[in-house]
Protein backbone atom coordinates (compact mmCIF):
# COMPACT_ATOMS: atom_id res chain seq x y z
CA UNK A 1 0.00 0.00 0.00
CA UNK A 2 3.30 2.62 0.18
CA UNK A 3 4.32 1.87 -3.26
CA UNK A 4 3.38 0.81 -6.88
CA UNK A 5 5.80 -1.33 -8.71
CA UNK A 6 5.38 -1.15 -12.11
CA UNK A 7 7.06 -3.40 -15.55
CA UNK A 8 6.64 -2.80 -19.31
CA UNK A 9 7.91 -5.07 -21.66
CA UNK A 10 7.31 -5.36 -25.90
CA UNK A 11 7.48 -9.11 -26.26
CA UNK A 12 7.66 -9.47 -29.37
CA UNK A 13 5.36 -12.13 -29.94
CA UNK A 14 3.86 -12.09 -33.16
CA UNK A 15 3.07 -15.38 -34.73
CA UNK A 16 4.87 -17.18 -37.80
CA UNK A 17 7.31 -13.91 -37.61
CA UNK A 18 8.94 -13.13 -34.61
CA UNK A 19 12.09 -15.90 -33.84
CA UNK A 20 11.59 -18.45 -30.86
CA UNK A 21 8.45 -16.55 -29.99
CA UNK A 22 6.81 -19.39 -27.68
CA UNK A 23 10.47 -20.16 -26.11
CA UNK A 24 10.44 -16.21 -24.88
CA UNK A 25 6.93 -15.88 -23.74
CA UNK A 26 7.39 -19.18 -21.35
CA UNK A 27 10.62 -17.73 -20.30
CA UNK A 28 9.12 -14.07 -19.86
CA UNK A 29 6.19 -16.10 -17.83
CA UNK A 30 8.41 -17.98 -16.19
CA UNK A 31 10.48 -14.76 -14.97
CA UNK A 32 7.32 -12.64 -14.05
CA UNK A 33 6.03 -15.47 -12.12
CA UNK A 34 9.06 -15.91 -9.73
CA UNK A 35 9.52 -12.60 -8.74
CA UNK A 36 5.91 -11.67 -7.55
CA UNK A 37 7.60 -8.02 -7.30
CA UNK A 38 4.93 -6.29 -9.54
CA UNK A 39 1.92 -4.47 -8.80
CA UNK A 40 1.48 -3.78 -12.82
CA UNK A 41 3.10 -4.97 -15.37
CA UNK A 42 1.90 -4.15 -19.16
CA UNK A 43 3.13 -6.12 -22.37
CA UNK A 44 3.10 -4.81 -25.69
CA UNK A 45 3.08 -7.12 -29.14
CA UNK A 46 1.44 -10.44 -27.42
CA UNK A 47 -0.67 -11.21 -30.23
CA UNK A 48 -1.50 -14.60 -29.69
CA UNK A 49 -4.13 -15.18 -27.18
CA UNK A 50 -2.74 -19.00 -26.00
CA UNK A 51 0.50 -17.17 -25.09
CA UNK A 52 -1.59 -14.49 -23.39
CA UNK A 53 -3.45 -17.65 -21.38
CA UNK A 54 0.07 -18.89 -20.05
CA UNK A 55 1.40 -15.73 -18.82
CA UNK A 56 -2.10 -14.82 -16.60
CA UNK A 57 -1.67 -18.43 -15.38
CA UNK A 58 1.39 -18.66 -14.58
CA UNK A 59 1.42 -14.86 -12.87
CA UNK A 60 -2.32 -15.24 -11.55
CA UNK A 61 -1.51 -16.01 -8.50
CA UNK A 62 -0.12 -12.64 -7.33
CA UNK A 63 -1.51 -10.98 -10.25
CA UNK A 64 -5.05 -11.76 -10.38
CA UNK A 65 -7.03 -9.60 -12.21
CA UNK A 66 -5.92 -8.99 -16.03
CA UNK A 67 -7.15 -7.98 -19.57
CA UNK A 68 -6.42 -8.45 -23.45
CA UNK A 69 -7.08 -6.29 -25.58
CA UNK A 70 -8.64 -6.65 -29.45
CA UNK A 71 -8.05 -3.83 -31.71
CA UNK A 72 -10.36 -2.42 -34.39
CA UNK A 73 -10.67 0.33 -37.07
CA UNK A 74 -13.41 1.72 -39.26
CA UNK A 75 -11.91 0.17 -42.57
CA UNK A 76 -11.55 -2.90 -44.08
CA UNK A 77 -8.38 -5.39 -42.30
CA UNK A 78 -6.59 -2.59 -40.00
CA UNK A 79 -6.15 -3.99 -36.71
CA UNK A 80 -7.46 -7.55 -38.25
CA UNK A 81 -4.44 -8.92 -35.83
CA UNK A 82 -5.18 -6.98 -32.76
CA UNK A 83 -3.19 -4.90 -30.84
CA UNK A 84 -0.81 -7.27 -29.07
CA UNK A 85 -1.71 -5.26 -25.78
CA UNK A 86 -2.37 -6.83 -22.11
CA UNK A 87 -2.30 -5.34 -18.65
CA UNK A 88 -2.32 -7.62 -15.57
CA UNK A 89 -2.94 -6.28 -12.21
CA UNK A 90 -2.57 -6.86 -8.53
CA UNK A 91 -5.56 -4.82 -7.61
CA UNK A 92 -9.57 -4.90 -9.01
CA UNK A 93 -9.98 -4.01 -12.30
CA UNK A 94 -13.45 -2.02 -12.60
CA UNK A 95 -12.99 -0.80 -16.37
CA UNK A 96 -11.28 -1.01 -19.36
CA UNK A 97 -10.97 0.50 -22.53
CA UNK A 98 -9.36 0.49 -25.92
CA UNK A 99 -8.78 3.26 -28.48
CA UNK A 100 -7.42 2.84 -31.78
CA UNK A 101 -5.31 5.74 -33.36
CA UNK A 102 -6.60 6.84 -36.28
CA UNK A 103 -3.27 6.52 -38.35
CA UNK A 104 -1.52 3.59 -38.72
CA UNK A 105 0.60 3.53 -41.74
CA UNK A 106 -0.19 2.06 -44.95
CA UNK A 107 -1.70 -0.56 -45.70
CA UNK A 108 0.23 -1.45 -49.04
CA UNK A 109 3.65 -1.07 -46.00
CA UNK A 110 3.22 -4.60 -45.25
CA UNK A 111 6.81 -5.58 -44.47
CA UNK A 112 5.84 -2.55 -41.93
CA UNK A 113 2.80 -4.09 -40.77
CA UNK A 114 1.24 -1.94 -38.35
CA UNK A 115 -1.72 -1.02 -40.59
CA UNK A 116 -2.84 -4.66 -39.77
CA UNK A 117 -2.30 -4.64 -36.37
CA UNK A 118 -3.64 -1.88 -35.46
CA UNK A 119 -1.71 0.13 -32.76
CA UNK A 120 -3.56 1.74 -30.05
CA UNK A 121 -4.11 2.89 -26.51
CA UNK A 122 -5.40 0.38 -23.69
CA UNK A 123 -6.37 1.16 -20.30
CA UNK A 124 -8.09 -0.18 -17.34
CA UNK A 125 -8.97 1.56 -14.55
CA UNK A 126 -7.82 0.05 -10.99
CA UNK A 127 -9.22 0.72 -7.11
CA UNK A 128 -5.90 1.31 -5.21
CA UNK A 129 -6.26 1.21 -1.09
CA UNK A 130 -4.91 4.38 -0.67
CA UNK A 131 -5.14 6.45 -4.21
CA UNK A 132 -8.31 5.20 -5.07
CA UNK A 133 -9.20 5.28 -8.96
CA UNK A 134 -5.97 4.81 -11.20
CA UNK A 135 -6.18 4.83 -14.79
CA UNK A 136 -3.27 2.95 -16.15
CA UNK A 137 -2.57 3.07 -19.88
CA UNK A 138 -0.65 0.45 -22.37
CA UNK A 139 0.01 1.83 -25.46
CA UNK A 140 2.58 1.18 -28.50
CA UNK A 141 3.19 3.95 -31.32
CA UNK A 142 3.30 4.04 -35.16
CA UNK A 143 6.76 2.67 -35.79
CA UNK A 144 8.07 4.06 -39.05
CA UNK A 145 9.99 7.03 -39.75
CA UNK A 146 12.84 7.06 -36.81
CA UNK A 147 14.25 10.18 -35.77
CA UNK A 148 16.26 12.09 -38.35
CA UNK A 149 14.84 13.78 -40.95
CA UNK A 150 11.97 15.64 -41.89
CA UNK A 151 9.06 15.78 -39.23
CA UNK A 152 6.51 14.99 -41.37
CA UNK A 153 8.21 11.42 -41.97
CA UNK A 154 7.05 10.97 -38.14
CA UNK A 155 3.02 12.16 -38.97
CA UNK A 156 1.37 9.18 -37.97
CA UNK A 157 3.58 8.84 -35.09
CA UNK A 158 2.70 12.42 -34.06
CA UNK A 159 -0.70 11.86 -33.99
CA UNK A 160 -0.89 8.86 -32.02
CA UNK A 161 1.18 10.95 -29.32
CA UNK A 162 -1.42 13.57 -29.34
CA UNK A 163 -4.64 11.34 -29.37
CA UNK A 164 -2.99 9.12 -26.47
CA UNK A 165 -2.03 12.72 -24.46
CA UNK A 166 -5.47 13.97 -24.73
CA UNK A 167 -6.65 10.72 -23.23
CA UNK A 168 -4.05 10.69 -20.36
CA UNK A 169 -5.35 14.51 -19.78
CA UNK A 170 -8.86 13.47 -19.83
CA UNK A 171 -7.90 10.69 -17.02
CA UNK A 172 -6.31 13.02 -14.89
CA UNK A 173 -9.11 15.53 -15.01
CA UNK A 174 -11.73 12.67 -14.10
CA UNK A 175 -9.88 12.64 -10.83
CA UNK A 176 -7.60 9.55 -11.39
CA UNK A 177 -4.35 9.05 -11.35
CA UNK A 178 -2.52 7.83 -14.28
CA UNK A 179 0.15 5.48 -14.75
CA UNK A 180 1.23 5.49 -18.72
CA UNK A 181 3.47 2.57 -20.25
CA UNK A 182 4.41 1.10 -23.06
CA UNK A 183 6.79 0.78 -26.62
CA UNK A 184 6.35 5.04 -27.38
CA UNK A 185 8.95 4.09 -30.71
CA UNK A 186 10.49 7.60 -29.71
CA UNK A 187 13.73 8.51 -28.21
CA UNK A 188 13.48 11.83 -25.28
CA UNK A 189 14.36 14.58 -27.49
CA UNK A 190 11.47 14.03 -30.32
CA UNK A 191 8.62 15.92 -31.01
CA UNK A 192 6.40 13.13 -30.02
CA UNK A 193 7.49 12.90 -26.57
CA UNK A 194 7.31 16.63 -26.58
CA UNK A 195 3.80 16.49 -26.46
CA UNK A 196 2.90 13.51 -24.73
CA UNK A 197 5.33 15.18 -21.62
CA UNK A 198 3.20 18.88 -22.52
CA UNK A 199 0.05 18.63 -23.51
CA UNK A 200 -0.73 15.10 -20.28
CA UNK A 201 1.74 16.53 -18.31
CA UNK A 202 2.91 13.41 -17.36
CA UNK A 203 6.71 12.83 -15.51
CA UNK A 204 8.84 10.56 -17.30
CA UNK A 205 10.02 7.92 -14.22
CA UNK A 206 13.32 7.37 -15.67
CA UNK A 207 14.29 11.35 -15.82
CA UNK A 208 13.23 11.53 -12.03
CA UNK A 209 15.93 8.95 -10.88
CA UNK A 210 18.34 9.69 -13.62
CA UNK A 211 17.97 13.38 -14.80
CA UNK A 212 21.55 13.27 -16.01
CA UNK A 213 20.52 10.90 -18.37
CA UNK A 214 18.61 13.46 -20.55
CA UNK A 215 21.99 16.21 -21.21
CA UNK A 216 23.42 14.89 -24.16
CA UNK A 217 27.12 13.36 -24.08
CA UNK A 218 29.51 14.08 -26.85
CA UNK A 219 31.10 10.42 -25.72
CA UNK A 220 29.64 7.53 -26.82
CA UNK A 221 28.75 4.88 -23.56
CA UNK A 222 29.86 1.44 -23.37
CA UNK A 223 26.65 -1.08 -24.06
CA UNK A 224 25.93 -1.58 -20.45
CA UNK A 225 26.23 1.94 -19.88
CA UNK A 226 23.70 2.92 -22.08
CA UNK A 227 21.73 0.58 -20.49
CA UNK A 228 22.10 1.40 -16.68
CA UNK A 229 22.90 5.40 -17.02
CA UNK A 230 20.53 6.29 -20.25
CA UNK A 231 17.97 3.91 -19.97
CA UNK A 232 18.32 1.94 -23.65
CA UNK A 233 15.60 -0.42 -23.89
CA UNK A 234 15.88 -1.06 -28.00
CA UNK A 235 18.55 -1.58 -30.33
CA UNK A 236 21.56 -2.23 -27.81
CA UNK A 237 24.50 -5.01 -28.93
CA UNK A 238 23.95 -6.53 -25.98
CA UNK A 239 20.51 -7.61 -27.21
CA UNK A 240 20.97 -10.82 -29.33
CA UNK A 241 17.93 -9.65 -31.82
CA UNK A 242 19.92 -6.20 -32.49
CA UNK A 243 23.73 -7.12 -32.17
CA UNK A 244 25.07 -7.42 -35.79
CA UNK A 245 21.72 -5.81 -37.43
CA UNK A 246 22.21 -2.59 -39.67
CA UNK A 247 20.73 0.36 -37.23
CA UNK A 248 20.47 3.92 -37.72
CA UNK A 249 22.89 6.83 -36.70
CA UNK A 250 21.16 7.56 -33.47
CA UNK A 251 21.49 3.68 -31.87
CA UNK A 252 25.17 3.58 -33.17
CA UNK A 253 26.32 6.95 -31.34
CA UNK A 254 24.23 5.83 -28.14
CA UNK A 255 24.32 1.82 -28.24
CA UNK A 256 21.19 2.26 -28.69
CA UNK A 257 17.80 3.54 -28.18
CA UNK A 258 15.29 4.59 -24.99
CA UNK A 259 11.83 3.95 -26.66
CA UNK A 260 9.89 2.36 -23.51
CA UNK A 261 8.99 4.48 -20.52
CA UNK A 262 6.91 4.80 -17.60
CA UNK A 263 5.25 7.67 -17.40
CA UNK A 264 2.55 9.00 -13.75
CA UNK A 265 0.75 11.92 -12.79
CA UNK A 266 -1.20 13.10 -10.14
CA UNK A 267 -4.82 13.60 -10.41
CA UNK A 268 -6.39 16.97 -11.00
CA UNK A 269 -8.16 18.14 -7.54
CA UNK A 270 -9.20 21.69 -5.80
CA UNK A 271 -6.96 20.80 -3.17
CA UNK A 272 -3.82 19.21 -4.13
CA UNK A 273 -1.88 19.31 -1.08
CA UNK A 274 -4.36 16.89 0.71
CA UNK A 275 -4.51 13.80 -1.75
CA UNK A 276 -1.43 11.50 -1.63
CA UNK A 277 1.54 11.86 -4.08
CA UNK A 278 3.09 9.68 -6.04
CA UNK A 279 6.98 9.71 -6.50
CA UNK A 280 9.43 7.56 -8.58
CA UNK A 281 12.19 6.27 -6.26
CA UNK A 282 13.93 3.90 -8.63
CA UNK A 283 13.89 3.06 -12.37
CA UNK A 284 16.13 0.25 -14.12
CA UNK A 285 15.98 -1.36 -17.29
CA UNK A 286 14.74 -5.15 -16.74
CA UNK A 287 15.34 -8.58 -18.58
CA UNK A 288 18.97 -7.44 -20.47
CA UNK A 289 20.34 -11.44 -19.59
CA UNK A 290 19.67 -14.03 -21.73
CA UNK A 291 17.33 -16.71 -21.82
CA UNK A 292 18.09 -19.55 -19.69
CA UNK A 293 19.72 -22.42 -20.97
CA UNK A 294 19.78 -20.90 -24.64
CA UNK A 295 21.89 -17.68 -26.63
CA UNK A 296 19.10 -15.31 -27.77
CA UNK A 297 17.70 -12.51 -25.63
CA UNK A 298 14.20 -12.68 -23.72
CA UNK A 299 12.56 -10.01 -26.75
CA UNK A 300 14.18 -7.62 -28.97
CA UNK A 301 13.38 -4.26 -26.43
CA UNK A 302 14.47 -5.14 -22.64
CA UNK A 303 12.10 -4.40 -20.24
CA UNK A 304 11.62 -1.42 -17.62
CA UNK A 305 11.34 -1.25 -14.28
CA UNK A 306 9.72 1.51 -11.94
CA UNK A 307 9.07 1.71 -8.29
CA UNK A 308 6.14 4.79 -7.48
CA UNK A 309 6.43 5.51 -3.39
CA UNK A 310 2.81 6.84 -2.30
CA UNK A 311 3.52 9.63 -0.38
CA UNK A 312 0.18 10.51 1.62
CA UNK A 313 0.00 14.59 3.01
CA UNK A 314 2.35 15.05 6.25
CA UNK A 315 5.01 12.84 5.17
CA UNK A 316 5.73 14.50 2.15
CA UNK A 317 9.68 15.59 1.94
CA UNK A 318 10.79 19.38 1.16
CA UNK A 319 13.14 20.21 -1.40
CA UNK A 320 16.09 20.64 0.65
CA UNK A 321 16.14 17.43 2.27
CA UNK A 322 18.65 14.71 1.54
CA UNK A 323 16.53 12.55 -0.87
CA UNK A 324 16.23 15.73 -3.20
CA UNK A 325 20.08 16.90 -3.58
CA UNK A 326 20.35 18.13 -7.11
CA UNK A 327 18.74 20.81 -8.66
CA UNK A 328 17.24 18.85 -11.39
CA UNK A 329 15.73 16.46 -8.86
CA UNK A 330 14.25 19.20 -6.91
CA UNK A 331 12.67 20.98 -9.99
CA UNK A 332 11.15 17.33 -10.95
CA UNK A 333 9.81 17.63 -7.31
CA UNK A 334 8.00 20.88 -7.49
CA UNK A 335 6.57 19.86 -11.27
CA UNK A 336 4.95 17.06 -9.32
CA UNK A 337 3.42 19.08 -6.56
CA UNK A 338 2.49 22.20 -8.86
CA UNK A 339 -0.66 23.86 -7.89
CA UNK A 340 -0.83 26.21 -10.36
CA UNK A 341 -2.68 25.80 -13.91
CA UNK A 342 -2.62 22.30 -15.83
CA UNK A 343 0.22 22.36 -18.49
CA UNK A 344 -0.33 23.08 -21.69
CA UNK A 345 1.10 22.31 -24.93
CA UNK A 346 3.68 24.74 -25.77
CA UNK A 347 2.69 27.62 -28.89
CA UNK A 348 6.31 25.72 -30.82
CA UNK A 349 4.70 22.48 -30.14
CA UNK A 350 1.66 23.02 -31.66
CA UNK A 351 3.58 25.55 -34.54
CA UNK A 352 6.00 22.42 -35.68
CA UNK A 353 3.60 19.98 -35.26
CA UNK A 354 1.15 21.38 -37.47
CA UNK A 355 3.43 22.10 -40.06
CA UNK A 356 4.49 18.29 -40.00
CA UNK A 357 0.67 16.86 -40.30
CA UNK A 358 -0.09 19.98 -43.25
CA UNK A 359 3.21 18.66 -45.60
CA UNK A 360 2.31 15.12 -44.69
CA UNK A 361 -1.44 16.17 -46.15
CA UNK A 362 -0.11 17.19 -49.44
CA UNK A 363 2.35 14.44 -49.63
CA UNK A 364 -0.74 11.97 -48.80
CA UNK A 365 -3.37 13.99 -51.04
CA UNK A 366 -0.73 13.75 -54.22
CA UNK A 367 -0.21 10.13 -53.52
CA UNK A 368 -3.71 9.18 -53.72
CA UNK A 369 -3.69 11.25 -56.96
CA UNK A 370 -1.47 9.44 -58.40
CA UNK A 371 -2.71 5.94 -57.53
CA UNK A 372 -6.15 7.10 -58.55
CA UNK A 373 -4.41 7.42 -61.72
CA UNK A 374 -2.80 4.04 -62.07
CA UNK A 375 -6.23 2.55 -60.79
CA UNK A 376 -7.66 3.96 -64.29
CA UNK A 377 -4.65 3.17 -66.23
CA UNK A 378 -5.08 -0.54 -65.46
CA UNK A 379 -8.71 -0.50 -65.71
CA UNK A 380 -8.13 1.06 -69.28
CA UNK A 381 -5.20 -1.62 -70.11
CA UNK A 382 -8.06 -4.61 -68.95
CA UNK A 383 -10.68 -3.35 -71.54
CA UNK A 384 -8.13 -3.06 -74.16
CA UNK A 385 -6.95 -6.75 -73.07
CA UNK A 386 -10.83 -8.01 -72.89
CA UNK A 387 -11.48 -6.47 -76.34
CA UNK A 388 -8.16 -7.38 -78.07
CA UNK A 389 -8.37 -10.94 -76.55
CA UNK A 390 -10.36 -12.55 -79.68
CA UNK A 391 -8.03 -11.48 -82.18
CA UNK A 392 -4.54 -13.05 -80.52
CA UNK A 393 -3.02 -15.11 -83.65
CA UNK A 394 -1.17 -17.46 -81.33
CA UNK A 395 -2.94 -19.76 -78.74
CA UNK A 396 0.17 -19.73 -76.37
CA UNK A 397 0.06 -16.15 -76.01
CA UNK A 398 -3.57 -16.69 -74.18
CA UNK A 399 -1.89 -17.84 -70.71
CA UNK A 400 0.29 -14.64 -70.63
CA UNK A 401 -2.32 -12.27 -70.89
CA UNK A 402 -4.07 -14.16 -68.24
CA UNK A 403 -1.25 -13.86 -65.70
CA UNK A 404 -1.06 -10.16 -66.93
CA UNK A 405 -4.44 -10.16 -66.65
CA UNK A 406 -4.69 -11.23 -62.94
CA UNK A 407 -1.61 -8.78 -62.32
CA UNK A 408 -3.72 -5.88 -63.66
CA UNK A 409 -7.09 -6.72 -62.16
CA UNK A 410 -4.93 -7.36 -58.02
CA UNK A 411 -2.81 -3.47 -59.06
CA UNK A 412 -5.86 -1.92 -60.06
CA UNK A 413 -7.88 -3.05 -57.01
CA UNK A 414 -4.93 -1.92 -54.69
CA UNK A 415 -4.72 1.58 -56.06
CA UNK A 416 -8.12 1.50 -55.68
CA UNK A 417 -8.12 1.07 -51.90
CA UNK A 418 -5.20 2.77 -51.45
CA UNK A 419 -6.05 6.26 -53.54
CA UNK A 420 -9.67 6.56 -52.90
CA UNK A 421 -10.56 4.27 -49.34
CA UNK A 422 -7.11 4.89 -47.34
CA UNK A 423 -6.02 8.32 -49.11
CA UNK A 424 -9.46 10.19 -48.62
CA UNK A 425 -9.13 8.57 -44.88
CA UNK A 426 -5.60 9.55 -44.60
CA UNK A 427 -6.15 12.57 -45.66
CA UNK A 428 -9.25 13.42 -43.27
CA UNK A 429 -7.89 12.44 -40.01
CA UNK A 430 -4.99 14.61 -40.30
CA UNK A 431 -6.65 17.33 -41.43
CA UNK A 432 -8.80 16.60 -38.62
CA UNK A 433 -5.57 16.72 -36.12
CA UNK A 434 -5.02 20.01 -37.85
CA UNK A 435 -7.82 21.80 -37.35
CA UNK A 436 -8.19 20.78 -34.04
CA UNK A 437 -4.29 21.88 -33.22
CA UNK A 438 -5.25 25.44 -34.50
CA UNK A 439 -8.42 25.83 -32.89
CA UNK A 440 -6.46 24.91 -29.57
CA UNK A 441 -4.43 27.34 -30.27
CA UNK A 442 -6.54 29.95 -30.53
CA UNK A 443 -8.44 29.00 -27.23
CA UNK A 444 -4.83 29.15 -25.67
CA UNK A 445 -4.05 33.02 -26.93
CA UNK A 446 -8.05 33.88 -25.82
CA UNK A 447 -7.57 32.31 -22.18
CA UNK A 448 -4.10 34.14 -22.08
CA UNK A 449 -5.88 37.48 -23.31
CA UNK A 450 -8.77 37.60 -20.77
CA UNK A 451 -5.55 36.80 -17.53
CA UNK A 452 -4.14 39.43 -18.94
Amino acid sequence: EQELTILTLNCWGLKFVSKNRRERVVAIADELANTEEYDIVTLQELWVYSDFEYVRESVGKYLPYAKFFYSWLNTVFSGALGAGLAIFSRFPIIATEIQPYSLNGAPIDVAGGDWFVGKAAASVVIVHPVLGEVQVFNTHLYAKGGEDGPEHNRAHRLVNAWEFAKLARRAAELGRYVIAAGDFNSIPSTLPMTVIREHADLIDSWLVTHPFSNTPSDVTPSPQEAIDDFGVTADSPINSYSAGKGLDATARRFCGKRLDYIFYRQPHSSTPAEIPVLHCTESRVMFTHEVPGTTFSFSDHFGLRSVLQIQTPGTLPSASESMFPSESQTAAWSTQHSQGEPSEISNDSITRMTQALSKCYRFSKSRAQKELALFVLCLMLLITIAVASTWFPYPWLNPIFIVFTVFLSWLGTTMLYEGFVYGQWECNALMNVVEELEMYAQGLELQSNRHR
